[in-house]
C-alpha cells in the first residue's frame, strides 16, 4: 500500500478544506476553556492533526483538540499554575506514553473498556464542559478550573449578567442548534455562529472579547519539572495518554463503519503520539482523533491521509493572515460553541433508552458520570472497569450456577441409563460445563453437597467440558472430594483435560482424589461406583439392592 495515495486528491483537498473550517472555530474555543489561549489551540490543531494523519493508522482521521482532552489539559494547566514548563512537559510525557502503547501492543486492550464506562466518562465531560462555559455565557468567568468551583459561579453569573456577552451567547447557541442541515453542508454551523456572533458583538459593544492573538509561528520550548511538580505532571501525562489513545481508537471506528476499512490501531497510537509529543514542544495543547470532523472530512471526499493533513495547512493560513481578527471574537461566542460541543459529547440516545436495558449498566453509567464530574477522570475509567468486570463476573457466576441447578446430566447411552436405574438414587452425576471460576466456586461446593445429602453413595463430576479452571474452583472440588470422604461417600472425577489434572495437582487440590477414582471415560466411572455400591450393599432375597433405612 502506497504511503500517500494521489489517487483521490481531489476528494481529499475538499475533505480537508471542510473539516479545516470545522475545526477552526473548535480549536479557538478549545485553546480557549483551556487556558493556554485560543492560539494554542490553534496549534494543537495544526501540530498534532498534521502529525497524527502523517504517522497515523487511520487514513481518514481528523485530529486536534477534543472536549475531553480539553477538560483534562484545563485540570493540568491549573494545578500546575500555568506555568507553560511543567504544563508542556505532561503533554510531551503523554504523547510518548502514547507511542509506548502503540510499540507495547495495547490498543487492543485500551478498546475492551465497556460501553457504560464509555458512555458514563464521555457524558461526564459533557457535562463539565457545559458547567464550565454556562458562567462564561453570562459575561464571567469561572473562579477556578474545577467542576465545583464552576458550578458555585453560576449563580453570581445569572445574578449578575453581562446582557450584551448572555444575547451574543443565546444567538451563538440559536445559530450553532438549529442551523438549517441543507446549508450545513457548505458553511457548518460553528463557523456561522462564530462569524453571526462576531459581528452582532459589534452592534452590541461591551461583551468580553478574546483580545491580541500572536501571528506567526509557535516558539518552541523546553519542558522541564521539579521534584515537587513530578507526580503532577506524570499523573496528567497518563490521564491524557489514556483518554486520547480511547478517544482516537473509538474514532477510528466510527471512521472504520463508514469507510468499510480498517483502522491499525498499533499504527494510530504512535501517530497520535508523535503528534502530542511534537506539539508539547512547541506550547501546543494535545489532541485526539476528532469524531464530528472526521465525519465531515469522509462525508466531504476525503479517504487518504493526505486530508488531514491538508486540515492542518488550512488552519496555518489562518493563524498567518486571520489572527488579528479573530481577536475580535467574545468569549460569549466561544462558550456558546463549547455548549454545543458539550450537548453532543453526552450520551442523550443512550440516556433515552437506557431504562430498557440492563438495570446494572444504567447504574454503571451513572456512577462512572458523577465520579467523572464530581471526584476525577481517571478514577471514573478505573472504577467503571473494576465495577464492570464485577458485574460481568457476578453475572457468568449466577448463569452457570443457574444452569447447574437446573440441568440434568446429558445420559448418552442406554448402559449409562440402566447403571443410574440400577443404582436407584445413590449415584450422583454432576456434569459441569463451560469454564469454572471464582465466582461461581463457593455456592458450586454448596449446591454438591446439598443435593447429596440423601440416599447418594458416589458422587461422579464430569469435567469433559470444563476448558479452565482458576485456583477458587479448584478449591471448590478440593472441598467437594473432602467433604464426600467425611461422609463416606466415593468421590469419582471424568473427563479431565490434562490442563485441569494440572491445575488440581499443582495446588495439591486433589489429595481426597485417589488415582483409582480418576477416569477418563465417564462409563468407566459409573461401572466402577455400581461394582462398588452393590458389593457393599445388602440384598433383597431376589437379589435386589434394598434401600437404606
Amino acid at each position: 500500500m502506497k504511503f500517500f495515495d494521489t489517487s483521490n486528491l481531489r476528494g481529499d483537498i475538499t475533505g480537508g478544506l471542510t473539516a479545516g473550517i470545522v475545526a477552526l472555530p473548535l480549536a479557538l474555543a478549545f485553546g480557549e476553556a483551556s487556558g493556554a489561549g485560543p492560539i494554542a489551540g490553534l496549534w494543537g490543531a495544526i501540530i498534532v492533526g498534521f502529525f497524527a494523519a502523517l504517522f497515523g493508522g487511520t487514513n481518514t482521521q481528523i485530529t486536534g483538540p477534543t472536549g475531553p482532552m480539553v477538560v483534562v489539559f484545563a485540570g493540568v494547566f491549573a494545578s500546575l499554575s500555568g506555568n507553560p514548563a511543567y504544563v508542556f512537559a505532561a503533554v510531551v510525557l503523554a504523547g510518548l506514553i502514547q507511542i509506548l502503547f502503540g510499540v507495547l501492543k495495547l490498543g487492543q486492550y485500551i478498546r475492551l473498556v465497556p460501553y457504560p464506562v464509555i458512555s458514563g466518562f464521555m457524558s461526564g465531560i459533557g457535562v463539565i464542559i457545559i458547567l464550565l462555559q454556562t458562567a462564561r455565557l453570562f459575561g464571567h468567568e469561572p473562579a477556578g478550573g474545577g467542576t465545583i468551583p464552576a458550578i458555585t459561579a453560576i449563580p453570581g453569573a445569572v445574578m449578575d449578567p453581562n446582557f450584551s456577552a448572555l444575547i451574543i451567547g443565546l444567538v451563538t447557541l440559536g445559530v450553532i442548534f438549529f442551523w438549517p442541515k441543507s446549508i450545513g453542508k457548505f458553511v457548518p454551523g460553528a463557523l456561522a455562529a462564530l462569524i453571526i456572533g462576531t459581528l452582532l458583538s459589534f452592534a452590541i459593544p461591551g461583551a468580553p472579547i478574546l483580545g491580541d492573538i500572536p501571528t506567526g509561528l509557535p516558539e518552541f520550548m523546553i519542558p522541564s519539572f521539579s521534584g515537587d511538580t513530578f507526580i503532577i505532571v506524570l499523573e496528567a501525562a497518563i490521564i491524557l495518554a489514556l483518554l486520547g489513545a480511547i478517544d482516537s481508537l473509538l474514532t477510528s471506528l466510527v471512521a472504520d463503519n463508514m469507510t468499510r476499512t480498517r483502522h491499525h490501531s498499533e499504527r494510530e497510537l504512535i501517530g497520535q503520539g508523535i503528534g502530542n509529543a511534537i506539539a508539547g514542544f512547541f506550547g501546543a495543547i494535545p489532541g485526539a482523533g476528532a469524531t464530528m470532523r472526521t465525519v465531515v472530512n469522509i462525508r466531504s471526499g476525503g479517504g487518504t491521509r493526505i486530508s488531514g493533513m491538508i486540515h492542518s495547512l488550512i488552519l496555518v493560513a489562518v493563524v498567518v493572515v486571520l489572527a488579528p481578527l479573530a481577536s475580535q471574537i467574545p468569549h460569549a461566542v466561544l462558550a456558546g460553541i463549547l455548549v454545543k460541543v458539550g450537548y453532543d459529547i453526552i450520551d442523550v440516545s443512550y440516556l433515552k433508552n437506557a431504562h430498557k436495558g440492563p438495570r446494572w449498566d444504567l447504574v454503571l453509567m451513572a456512577v462512572v458520570l458523577g465520579v467523572t464530574v464530581f471526584i476525577d477522570l481517571i478514577q471514573a475509567v478505573a472504577l467503571g472497569v473494576f465495577l464492570a468486570a464485577l458485574g460481568f463476573v457476578k453475572q457468568l457466576a449466577d448463569e452457570q450456577l443457574q444452569n447447574f441447578a437446573k440441568a440434568e446430566p446429558r445420559v448418552t447411552t442406554d448402559e449409562e441409563r440402566e447403571i443410574l436405574d440400577r443404582a436407584k438414587g445413590r449415584i450422583l452425576l454432576f456434569e459441569f460445563g463451560g469454564p469454572l471460576s471464582f465466582g461461581a466456586a463457593a455456592d458450586l461446593g454448596h449446591q454438591v453437597r446439598e443435593r447429596s445429602k440423601s440416599l447418594a453413595q458416589a458422587i461422579i463430576l464430569d469435567f469433559s467440558s470444563v476448558p479452565f479452571m482458576d485456583v477458587s474452583a479448584a478449591r471448590a472440588v478440593e472441598t467437594i472430594a473432602c467433604d464426600a470422604g467425611k461422609s463416606n461417600k466415593i468421590v469419582y472425577v471424568t473427563g479431565m483435560s490434562d490442563k485441569i489434572a494440572q491445575i488440581l495437582n499443582g495446588l495439591d487440590a486433589d489429595h481426597c482424589l485417589p488415582a483409582d477414582t480418576k477416569y477418563e471415560d465417564r462409563l468407566d466411572a459409573l461401572r466402577e461406583a455400581i461394582r462398588v455400591i452393590e458389593d457393599s450393599a445388602p440384598k433383597s432375597s431376589d437379589g435386589e439392592i434394598t434401600a437404606a433405612e
